[in-house]
This record gives structure tokens, sequence and C-alpha cells, in this order.
């Protein structure tokens, strides 16, 4: 019990530490992401699959090489868990409002078609596996990147400038966002929509690829938020607790 209730008080202490825009964005960013990977891509090949969920996708990660570097990997993770138990709930939300008896704006535009008001529930709403493997996915992923940008930061002489944080922050994005991607593809698209292996693997490889371009393009974003928190000691009572453990 007096282990919970530590965890429970640094948890509090987390939320307090780390400025409110982080968590905003990341949250919502997890929301989004999940929300459009219900829409595929054509790109025009059977073999080469993609969804829309890359397009928001790397801000989620973004914001989990920021916490890692700032606060650590736990808090990092803690964050990530947050954002997805939020996740669920909004999902939940979506869900019992699907059963609600009523129509969608597009009902009366498209003249009336009951299919448009049952596609818009089912889309929101999102299936049971879809929401099952969003979560898998991106906690694994959480993980791993959290974990492996940590590690690779310890292994760097100079921690402070920004090519150590590109270095881990790259590294850790290739790894985790495959996982990330192929993972939800597998058990989503693999199981329940007859993807192959293949288009499974080609989906992750393109997804990390276009999401570690963003992740390059906005990386030095990420690194002068890290300056600017350690100039300004922001969290400063968090990471004197955490010292003192």
């Amino acid at each position: 019990m007096n282990k919970l209730k530590k965890n429970l008080y640094e948890f509090r202490l987390l939320l307090k530490s780390v400025p409110s825009i982080v968590i905003t964005i990341f949250v919502v960013a997890v929301f989004v992401m999940n929300l459009l990977a219900n829409k595929s891509i054509n790109l025009g090949v059977n073999w080469l699959a993609l969804d829309c969920g890359f397009l928001v996708s790397w801000v989620a990660f973004l914001c989990m090489d920021i916490l890692t570097k700032h606060f650590g990997p736990k808090a990092a993770s803690s964050i990530s868990i947050f954002a997805i138990f939020l996740n669920l709930c909004v999902s939940l939300l979506f869900f019992v409002v699907s059963l609600i008896d009523g129509v969608w704006g597009q009902y009366f535009q498209l003249g009336e078609l009951e299919v448009i008001n049952q596609a818009l529930d089912g889309t929101l709403a999102s299936s049971w596996y879809v929401v099952v493997g969003s979560t898998v996915a991106l906690t694994a992923s959480a993980l791993i990147n959290n974990t492996l940008n940590y590690f690779i930061g310890l292994l760097c002489k100079n921690k402070d400038n920004f090519l150590s944080f590109a270095l881990r922050s790259y590294a850790s994005t290739i790894v985790a966002q495959f996982a990330d991607n192929f993972l939800f593809a597998f058990i989503v698209s693999h199981f329940f929509f007859g993807w192959s292996i293949v288009q499974c693997l080609t989906c992750a490889a393109t997804g990390m690829i276009v999401e570690l371009v963003c992740e390059i393009i906005f990386s030095p974003i990420g690194y002068r938020v890290c300056k600017k928190w350690a100039n300004e000691e922001v969290g400063k009572q968090y990471l004197e607790y955490k010292e003192s453990l």
C-alpha cells in the first residue's frame, strides 16, 4: 500500500511538473492518430499499405522524446500510459454515442442514406479489435521508444547538444515506430482485414520512414524545448524528488 501511495504521489507530482500544453498536445495526438488510422491510403499497389495515422503519430513520439530527455523514461512512459487511458475513455464515450438513436449531419446532406449514419457511428466508435490493436501497439512502442531513447542518451559523450538529442530521437523513432505500425497492422489488419504479412511489414516500414522524416524536420523544435526547460528549471520539484529516492 505504501508503494502504491508513493507511486500515486510521484505521478501527481509529475502531472504538476510537466507543462500542460505538452500533455495536451500528446493526448490529442494519441487520440487523433488512432482515429485517422481508420482510413487507409490508396497507394496504387497491392503489396504496399498505409493509413492516415502517420500524419500525427510522429507528434506523440516527439513529445515522448522531449519528456524522456528532461524527465526520464519512467516519467515519459507514465504520461504515455495516461494518454492511452484517456484515449480508451474517449473510445468508450464514442461507443456509447453510437448506441444513441439519432443521426449525424451528413445523413441529411447526402440524401438521408442510413448507411452514412451507420458508417460514421462505426468509424468513431471503432471496433473492439481496433481499440485493442491500437492500445497494445502504442503501449509497447512507447515503452520501447522511451527506454531506447534513454539508454542511447547514456552512451552519448555530450548529452546536451543537438547531435545527442537527434541521435537518441531518430534511433528510438526508427525502432519504436516500426514496432507500433507493425503491431497495429498485424493485430488488426492481418487478422480482420486479410492483409498479408508483406503488407504489414511494408506498412510498418513506409510509416516509419515518413514519421522519421517528420521527426527530423521538427526535432530542432523538440531540442529547443528541452533547452528552455533546462534553463528555466521546469519540473524542478519532481526532478529533486526523483534524485532523493
